[in-house]
């Protein structure tokens, strides 16, 4: 394994309309919205509003959208006909039982959805979509569910997947950051984006390095990068809806605040809209559009 930070570069590229569009406001706003206690099975009826929401919100957008499943995942594609691998972004909108879930997990929900927006006017014809997974809490339900269906014939095919799991939580102070693994050189203040990938993988973490440099200069990136099938043996990283895409060989690459490492409000009823970090996560947002953006342009 190997961490990459990130080094400040003066900003450039043809995106900065679409990077300078995502608000705080947009996020809090979501963030609000979907912070209620939603587990599947504990508050039925919230869950059902929150995938309703979600739902909503990018079908307003002009994507093409289904509630796929007794699940309940929220799948919304571009409409008219995709010839080329998709890009995948995701986020679960379920919550522990009892706990409104701010950052775990409508933080990466109300991301995914500023990003879908940006996208959605910068070029509607981009190769990418957008799922909101349930049953993340109850061991990974949605997702695993969601590769399942597409490990069948005719469906199209996925180039890469960026899950977005808790991206609004972040601290300033010195001692403020543990990790879940001891890693030489790892950073010990919390105001960084995490990034996860494995041996299919590890190119999404050079793309976000050199987006982060040129487009979002002032978020701090440190991507671990796990080599020869590492990942098999170490339960810790499979914790989010990136595991089912690694194990079915899939390119994913997890985008986290570090959860518990981090944020003392993890799975209690304490994780509310009031103490995220929105400046931070709007600056994950633009890295995640930027990062979408220039692979589906590119290839």
């Amino acid at each position: 394994m190997e961490l990459r930070r990130t080094r400040p570069v003066s900003p450039e590229g043809s995106l900065i309309d679409a990077l300078a569009s995502v608000t705080e406001a947009e996020l809090r706003e979501a963030v609000a919205t979907l912070a209620k206690p939603r587990h599947m099975l504990h508050q039925p009826a919230e869950n059902r509003r929150a995938a309703q929401y979600v739902a909503d919100a990018l079908a307003d957008l002009g994507y093409a959208v289904s509630l796929e499943g007794d699940l309940r995942n929220v799948v919304a594609m571009p409409r008219g006909p995709v010839d080329l691998p998709l890009v995948l972004v995701g986020a679960h909108y379920d919550s522990v039982p009892s706990t409104p879930g701010a950052d775990d997990n409508a933080s990466g929900i109300a991301a995914m959805l500023a990003c879908a927006r940006a996208l959605a006017h910068l070029d509607p014809a981009l190769p990418v979509g957008f799922v909101a997974w349930n049953g993340e809490e109850d061991g990974l339900l949605g997702s695993i569910d969601f590769v399942a269906r597409r490990a069948s014939p005719g469906g199209a095919a996925i180039a890469a997947v960026h899950v977005l799991e808790m991206v609004g939580y972040a601290r300033h102070e010195p001692g403020s950051q543990r990790m879940p693994l001891p890693v030489p050189g790892a950073p010990d203040v919390g105001d960084f984006i995490g990034l996860i990938s494995n041996q299919r993988s590890n190119h999404l973490v050079e793309l976000a390095v050199k987006q982060a440099e040129a487009m979002v200069p002032e978020l701090p990136v440190v991507g671990l990068k796990v080599y020869l099938g590492l990942e098999g043996w170490l339960p810790v990283l499979h914790r989010s809806d990136h595991s089912p895409f690694w194990k079915a060989k899939l390119p994913a690459m997890l985008w986290t605040d570090t959860a518990e490492f981090r944020n003392p409000n993890y799975h209690r009823p304490t994780d509310t809209p009031a103490t995220l970090d929105y400046t931070f996560m709007r600056r994950v947002t633009q890295l995640v559009l930027a990062c979408v953006a220039r692979q589906v342009r590119t290839g």
